[in-house]
């Protein structure tokens, strides 16, 4: 089981918002080390979690990613966009123009944010989670997603794998297998399917980059969770 945290502190009066506006405002969408031109991964693993369309969808972190761009032209109609950073939620408005007004953009470190309880069917996190350090942070996120997912719902987190980067952005990162990420998570989510992706950079380097797809679950029978994740790890398949 990998669960490495590597350090290289900020400086003491930089907190995390400002950190991220800084990142933001002085580099290009395309400048940033996990930049890629369609997340690829993480549009096949939330159309296999609800091809309904109507179905509530958040993407935390999701600033600058292009994946609310693909979610809206494959027809899904309620989709949020969380960021700590104004700057890149106005990268996104930006490109995406009059349709950036069917999109829900709030503001907010996902630690502290205010979020209505069962209000989504899909959580998705692409290089938000690893960057969480310290439990009681982690914790605050896993109690965010517990009380804004529906149950049932579906929970995407992806992070740096056990290969993937020491630091990221000057800041401290977590790297994860799939039991490991899975634990910070705890009973109430049954890991469906895990994948890793080698992700090249802009700048030409590869970093490690592991998806894990669980569902929220309520009392379920052990059987009935069993047959279900044989069900759904049959169906997916990898080019």
């Amino acid at each position: 089981m990998i669960n490495r945290v590597y350090r290289c502190e900020p400086p003491i009066s930089m907190n995390v918002q400002n950190h991220w506006e800084q990142i933001y405002g002085t580099k290009a969408p395309e400048a940033v080390s996990w930049y890629r031109p369609h997340l690829e991964i993480s549009l096949k693993l939330i159309e296999r979690a609800t091809p309904n369309f109507s179905a509530s969808i958040i993407d935390v972190g999701g600033g600058e990613s292009t994946l609310v761009d693909d979610l809206l032209a494959h027809g899904y109609k309620n989709v949020t966009v969380l960021d700590v950073s104004q700057t890149a939620i106005d990268v996104s408005k930006k490109r995406l123009g009059e349709a950036s007004e069917r999109v829900k953009w709030p503001v907010a470190d996902i630690t502290k944010a205010e979020l209505a309880p069962r209000a989504y069917d899909v959580w998705h996190d692409r290089a938000v989670f690893h960057f969480l350090t310290a439990i009681d942070e982690r914790m605050a996120y896993v109690r965010r997603v517990a009380h804004a997912v529906k149950p049932g719902g579906h929970v995407i987190v992806s992070a740096f794998g056990p290969e993937g980067p020491t630091k990221c952005s000057g800041l401290d990162v977590v790297r994860y297998d799939a039991e490991s990420l899975h634990k910070e998570f705890g009973v109430r989510f049954h890991l469906l399917y895990h994948s890793e992706e080698l992700h090249r950079t802009p700048f030409g380097t590869v970093q490690q980059f592991l998806y894990c797809l669980c569902r929220v679950e309520g009392k379920k029978s052990i059987s009935e969770i069993t047959c279900r994740k044989r069900r759904f790890q049959h169906q997916v398949e990898w080019d």
